[in-house]
């Protein structure tokens, strides 16, 4: 997923999958043949200082909170926290890319050491990796009694962490399609629409493999919560006929809004919370999630193993699951709202843009949009090796 905001674009966090080789190679240690690299429940955690050491420190993404109009520097719902709490928070915008973020904390993670982080953000593919090695805390959900009451239905059983026991969605997005209404002179409702001849050469899909994959299983029609490597190889091959034909104009990274804007692209991937931005300058610009469905996705909160103030990183992520907060975030992001409820109180406010929020299906996805969307099963790392193989060959990365 990229993420925007009001004032702009922000470096990509769905990561491109570029080699085998790196963070990919670590990827792989989540099977069960490096024991060495897994760790046991018993030996995730460590004294807890929250009582007494009032701080926590919070690795995310660059422009993925709310900042002051006048001060970019001032977090209004961090410093309120900060301000009813008395904890310290030492936010750091440290986080550029998944893998990358991966291969600098896991020496200390597979070492059973703290990384000196408390909390930290990370796409939910990812997120992924972190549980099945044994790199995070569960949380304690009696210390969370918004997030156990507030958390959107449709993102609380990922099949990676049922129950969100290990993760919280920080902010969710939907990929799906987005095109120039005016430039195409129709509309795209379903994903084989990309491959109709008045498209040939106009259009893009994303470089990442976990970016990229569901989408366009689910035009093949299958349940993306439960796919096989069959439905991987048949969507690969659909791919390849396309590139062929000349249909695929290329595959891209966060630049594909470039070519959308400039009318090189009629129809692209895209992500929902990128759409929104555009469409400030061209209402042209159409988001759909398909008849045949479209991936819901997350950035999540998780505690690391080791980390030192668990409390105070549960105490904030459970203030951030009050519906008032939440509200105030999402006016900001401009992505999916993981708290529904706060929905009613962006309607009520006075201010006409921030009440129209409230109905936009892309912040607060409604009735008949929630029954397309499916949190995908994530790659397996068993599997991983080869899909990267055959997508990169396809994608030429």
């Amino acid at each position: 997923m990229l993420h925007t905001s009001v004032r702009g674009f922000a470096p990509s966090r769905r990561s491109v999958l570029r080699a085998l080789g790196g963070t990919a190679a670590l990827g792989a240690l989540a099977g069960c043949g490096v024991p060495s690299a897994y760790v046991r429940p018993g030996d995730r955690s460590a004294p807890d200082r929250s009582a007494t050491d009032h701080r926590l420190t919070w690795s995310n993404w660059p422009l993925y909170i709310d900042t002051d109009d006048d001060d970019a520097n001032k977090r209004p719902t961090l410093d309120a926290f900060e301000k009813r709490t008395g904890i310290s928070v030492d936010y750091v915008e440290e986080i550029n890319d998944n893998d990358e973020f991966f291969g600098k904390i896991s020496p200390a993670l597979m070492n059973h050491r703290p990384t000196g982080r408390d909390l930290i953000v990370i796409s939910d593919w990812m997120c992924a990796r972190y549980v099945r090695l044994g790199w995070v805390q569960r949380m304690d959900r009696a210390e969370q009694p918004n997030v156990a009451k507030y958390l959107d239905p449709l993102l609380r059983r990922p099949v990676f962490d049922p129950g969100r026991l290990f993760t919280v969605p920080w902010q969710s997005g939907i990929t799906g399609i987005a095109y120039d209404r005016r430039r195409l002179g129709r509309e795209i409702r379903h994903v084989k629409d990309l491959w109709a001849s008045d498209l040939k050469g106009r259009v893009t899909l994303l470089s990442g493999l976990d970016e990229a994959f569901a989408l366009l299983m689910q035009g093949n029609g299958v349940d993306v919560t439960r796919w096989t490597i069959a439905d991987f190889h048949t969507m690969c091959d659909e791919v390849e006929r396309q590139v062929r034909r000349g249909q695929i104009r290329r595959f891209t990274g966060n630049d594909y809004t470039k070519d959308l804007v400039s009318g090189d692209v009629l129809a692209c991937q895209a992500y929902s919370g990128d759409v929104i931005q555009l469409q400030a300058d061209n209402p042209h610009i159409c988001f759909v999630v398909p008849e045949e469905g479209a991936e819901l996705w997350s950035d999540s909160l998780m505690i690391p193993d080791r980390a030192t103030h668990k409390g105070n990183a549960e105490r904030l992520i459970d203030y951030y699951y009050t519906p008032s907060v939440a509200a105030e975030l999402a006016t900001w992001v401009n992505y999916v709202c993981p708290v529904p409820a706060a929905q009613h109180i962006l309607a009520d406010s006075p201010d006409r843009d921030t009440a129209a929020l409230a109905a936009n299906p892309l912040i607060f996805p409604n009735g008949p949009m929630r029954e397309r969307l499916a949190i995908a099963r994530d790659i397996k790392p068993t599997e991983r090796p080869e899909f990267a193989r055959r997508w990169n060959s396809i994608a030429g990365l």
